[in-house]
């Protein structure tokens, strides 16, 4: 009633009193409503009445003493020399005394410093470490207006053990990537993968952020609203190497994304993606297989007895987790993630998206160099080449070492850079027989191959290596799954009943003789 009364620019007796009868109220009363929410913010609360505190807070010292005060708490108490409250005390006595004026009780002393900024205090009497604690844990939040504006990436090891598609044994703890937009809190990028961090993870969670979630959705079969998606103009980063590398740094400036990193020693400045991923940890400790966040904590539990979830089925959980998260209310933020991303996108622009993830994601993979041979490239002891090549070929000794780019995931394939622009050119395995193989495979088979005395490793050695490493795993997994079920079989089938001991048969008494005068025999 008193909201639409306030749209009016004037408010006449007639409608004051219209209000004030359904209202039970009189006119006065309604109008002094009326001028409490104009003052307000257009909140309920802000025709709550107020109320006098009684002079408790205010500082009732004359302006001088509480200008000497405020001097010696900044020049004795606020120093590394951490001197006591009494001796501060002391001093603002003096100098009282000394200007004739009247000094101050210890108690209104420590009452000011109470008021000073912990943070400030603490950081100017015990130093940057002993003022970290205080902090909170997104350190100081950055000053962003708009959405995408600054994104922070960070990754960790999920407390989770995962099995493997096809025989479902355990192979290890995957890693999570994730993104977040700074304004609006919501999750933006997500990957998944059971390599450790690196310049690929880093460009696998860019690749998801940038491009629309709905496909990606679909692939994993997750019906959820996903709508975050968007072109950074910021990545806010720690100083890991990862995101120090080349090819982040190449496929930001070719993208015009601008690079941050915390400084330095203060971990904090990363607070607002480690308070998600924190968040996220304690909701996987729920999962089956958990290995929780320590060993003190997971007790006797058997992680890796217990382990039931792939990666695949481990990042349809995850999808389904960020969901609720983006709509539950952010303690910061006074409202959830979904919703502050709806308003910032009705009231501005919506970021920009990529549409062709896979060719955004080729700037981001690592990088290396080569020349060009009349054969093609050759990276690791694998050729690659295609009849597309030939222009370059023919003036090869002018164009010097070529930037390709590879994906470590699947070395079926390369990406070369045209040296007269800024397009990539895909070139595939020059025997095309070879199968996909993965760059950890690969340095395997290379390892075990010069573990035989092979100097030199050859390319048909190479893959026939990998082909006989695949047979030995996959009839280890044959055995030790067959080991497993046969286990399980023997833990859940019931023994059979041990035989009873017969009842011993009656003694049977033998009669006497000179040699034995009585003789017992017992017979079984």
């Amino acid at each position: 009633m008193i909201g639409r009364l306030a749209e009016r620019d004037e408010v006449g007796h007639r409608c004051a009193d219209a209000a004030a009868a359904e209202l039970g109220l009189s006119r006065r009363q309604v109008y002094v409503l009326l001028r409490r929410w104009r003052q307000g913010e257009g909140v309920a609360s802000d025709m709550l009445p107020g109320r006098s505190s009684g002079g408790r807070g205010r500082e009732h010292l004359p302006e001088a003493v509480e200008a000497i005060i405020r001097e010696v708490l900044r020049t004795r108490y606020l120093t590394k020399q951490r001197r006591s409250m009494s001796a501060v005390h002391r001093e603002v006595t003096r100098l009282c005394r000394g200007r004739g004026l009247p000094a101050p009780s210890r108690g209104a002393l420590v009452r000011r410093a109470e008021k000073l900024d912990p943070v400030a205090t603490t950081l100017a009497r015990e130093g940057v470490d002993a003022a970290r604690p205080l902090r909170s844990a997104g350190g100081v939040p950055p000053q962003v207006s708009e959405l995408l504006e600054q994104v922070q990436i960070d990754h960790t090891v999920i407390d989770v053990i995962v099995v493997d598609e096809r025989h479902r044994l355990p192979i290890g703890r995957p890693y999570i990537t994730v993104a977040i937009d700074v304004l609006s809190r919501a999750i933006v990028g997500l990957v998944v993968t059971l390599e450790a961090p690196s310049a690929l993870s880093v460009g696998l969670c860019l690749a998801h952020m940038v491009s629309g979630k709905r496909a990606w959705l679909e692939r994993i079969g997750v019906e959820v609203a996903w709508p975050m998606s968007g072109k950074p103009a910021e990545l806010y980063l720690d100083n890991a190497a990862e995101f120090k590398s080349e090819a982040l740094r190449r496929g930001c400036e070719q993208h015009g994304i601008t690079l941050r990193w915390r400084p330095l020693g203060q971990p904090h400045y990363g607070g607002i993606v480690e308070r998600v991923i924190g968040t996220m940890m304690t909701m996987v400790h729920e999962l089956p297989g958990t290995t929780f966040s320590s060993t003190k904590e997971r007790g006797g539990y058997d992680s890796e007895r217990l382990a039931v979830l792939t990666v695949g089925e481990l990042e349809r959980w995850l999808a389904l987790a960020v969901a609720g998260y983006h709509g539950t209310v952010h303690s910061t933020l006074g409202q959830t993630p979904a919703g502050r991303w709806a308003d910032a996108v009705a009231n501005g622009r919506a970021p920009v998206t990529v549409t062709n993830e896979t060719a955004f994601l080729v700037d981001f993979l690592p990088v290396v160099r080569r020349s060009l041979h009349t054969t093609g490239f050759v990276i690791d002891h694998v050729w690659y080449y295609c009849d597309a090549l030939k222009p370059w070929i023919a003036r090869r000794a002018q164009l010097g070492k070529f930037v390709l780019r590879r994906d470590p995931r699947d070395l079926s394939r390369i990406w070369a850079l045209d040296p007269d622009g800024g397009v990539y050119l895909q070139v595939p395995y020059r025997t095309l027989s070879n199968p996909p193989v993965g760059l950890w495979e690969h340095r395997a088979a290379v390892a075990a191959l010069r573990e035989k005395g092979r100097g030199e490793v050859d390319e048909e050695d190479l893959f026939r290596m990998v082909r006989q490493q695949r047979a030995i795993t996959d009839e280890a997994s044959r055995t030790t799954r067959r080991a497993r079920r046969d286990a399980e079989r023997r833990a859940t089938t019931v023994p059979p009943p041990a035989p009873s001991r017969p009842a011993p048969l009656p003694p049977i008494i033998v009669a006497a003789t000179d040699a034995a005068p009585f003789a017992v025999v017992e017979e079984w």
